[in-house]
């Protein structure tokens, strides 16, 4: 996968109560964009290995 999100209810309910909206646009903050480029290369030269982040 490039990117995932869990946003599943148990992920944000403490902080965001019943909107998931505002959980969403927060979410976008805090990608590790350097690591979804990574992926997308990977993924555009055709490696179809386990790609472990890199922290």
């Amino acid at each position: 996968p490039l990117l995932v999100f869990d946003i599943w209810e148990h992920a944000y309910y403490l902080q965001y109560r019943n909107v998931k909206a505002d959980y969403i646009k927060q979410l976008w903050n805090v990608v590790d964009w350097d690591e979804v480029g990574k992926r997308f290369a990977d993924a555009r030269a055709g490696y179809n290995g386990l790609r472990l982040p890199t922290a």
